[in-house]
């Protein structure tokens, strides 16, 4: 047990002293917070100042309806001038359209709108142009189209204009709440919000600090450090020293970054009122009490315990760093796997492949913890997936130990997969 403290102690204390871990312990937040603040307030701010680019309505409808677009167009996004609309006929679009295509390539306009039957119907409308790709643009004509067609068919059916036009703008915000077994458990939005941010940073940390544990046994494989340890500890107390102590460091770091976040959040209005982003809508997040953390806690460990063993076999199994990449694959993409089917789960966290993906032992570390923020998960349920994920890991670190107990001192070629059976076996 004092080798095993001596172990973790070293690789705990040789991680926090570097400039890196200071460094991304210190700024990790507030670039994590850039990186998911930034683009979506860039998108809204251009959503919000989008400006149509030149165009042309070719209108043969027969009925006006696109200088009510224009006109509908030209109010917020527009500048009068930049949309001319021409009236035409059936049998005269074809050729108006060769004219604007041509006008198109010269860059005379950016595009043009093509309004028939199938518009008045409610049905379709076409669009042509260099900035067909802008959404912003693209949302603009759409919506446009939408609400001058159904005023258009409202006013047919004899409806008072000004009626129509109080009537069609009504918009309802809904506002969501969690219920669970205890009562009200906050906003449904702030719900899928931690969700998400639980499955994101569990997956960023064993990503990193699982790369980590690679790095540092073929570090120490190559330059022959491993020779001088194991001759005074055993392989086995060096693989468990080395994954807790990375373990306590990975945690160390979430109990800083989780702090931060906490007092971002908290002062987020004069942070968002300094970068000119105006107030945010207020999100109750749903309370989180010691209980839900100590599971969050435990599912971090095993899932951390999992991957950092399978991480450490595959660096003693290699010899260069290009090696390490090829060997570290297999191990990743259960990670990415995970890491996909995020959204699809937070949009339907009950169905069957949520629940499949809380059991299988690669993914239930980042999955499960997902669906406990968003949905209730019953205690049964947690605590045999808990018991497997456990059991995962007791499989994941003896077979790694086995193969790290043998690649560790093992120079030359990378072994083949009967080789690597055999070590465990006769291990």
């Amino acid at each position: 047990m004092a080798k095993l403290w001596a172990v973790i102690k070293r690789e705990y204390l040789e991680r926090v002293r570097t400039k890196w871990f200071i460094i991304s312990t210190v700024f990790g937040p507030l670039l994590l917070t850039a990186l998911m603040v930034l683009p979506a307030m860039m998108t809204v701010r251009n959503m919000r100042d989008a400006k149509l680019s030149k165009m042309e309505i070719l209108d043969v409808t027969g009925n006006d309806l696109g200088a009510k677009i224009a006109a509908r167009l030209t109010g917020p996004m527009a500048d009068t001038g930049v949309i001319t609309v021409r009236a035409l006929d059936v049998a005269a679009l074809a050729s108006a359209e060769e004219e604007a295509l041509a006008r198109v390539q010269s860059k005379d306009i950016a595009g043009y709108l093509v309004l028939d039957s199938g518009t008045v119907a409610g049905r379709s409308a076409r669009y042509a142009g260099r900035n067909a790709s802008s959404t912003g643009e693209m949302d603009g004509i759409e919506s446009a189209i939408r609400a001058v067609v159904l005023n258009d068919r409202l006013e047919r059916e004899g409806l008072d204009p000004v009626r129509i036009q109080q009537l069609t703008q009504t918009r309802v915000q809904l506002a969501t709440e969690r219920i669970t077994d205890k009562g009200r458990g906050g906003s449904g939005t702030g719900s899928q919000i931690l969700g998400f941010m639980v499955a994101f940073l569990l997956y960023m940390m064993l990503i990193l600090y699982g790369q980590n544990i690679l790095r540092s046994v073929l570090e120490e494989k190559t330059t022959r450090v491993a020779e001088v340890i194991v001759a005074s500890v055993k392989p086995d107390i060096l693989l468990a020293g080395k994954v807790f102590g990375v373990a306590a460091v990975s945690l160390t770091q979430q109990v800083v970054w989780i702090l931060s976040g906490v007092l971002l959040w908290r002062f987020r209005g004069p942070l968002l009122a300094k970068a000119g982003a105006g107030e945010m809508p207020p999100i109750p997040f749903p309370e989180v009490g010691v209980g839900v953390l100590l599971l969050f806690v435990a599912f971090f460990l095993f899932g951390f315990l999992f991957y950092a063993a399978l991480f450490a076999a595959a660096g003693a199994t290699v010899n260069s760093d290009q090696d390490a990449q090829q060997a570290a694959q297999p191990v990743t993409l259960l990670l990415v796997a995970s890491i996909i089917f995020v959204q699809p789960i937070m949009m339907a966290p009950s169905n069957t492949m949520a629940q499949v993906m809380s059991w299988l032992p690669f993914s239930a570390p980042i999955i499960m913890p997902l669906r406990m923020a968003v949905v209730p998960v019953s205690p049964l349920e947690l605590g045999l997936v808990l018991a497997g994920l456990l059991l995962s890991c007791i499989a994941a670190i003896w077979f790694a130990s086995r193969i790290y107990r043998v690649g560790l001192l093992m120079y030359g070629k990378r072994p083949t997969l009967r080789e690597l059976s055999r070590w465990v076996m006769q291990s």
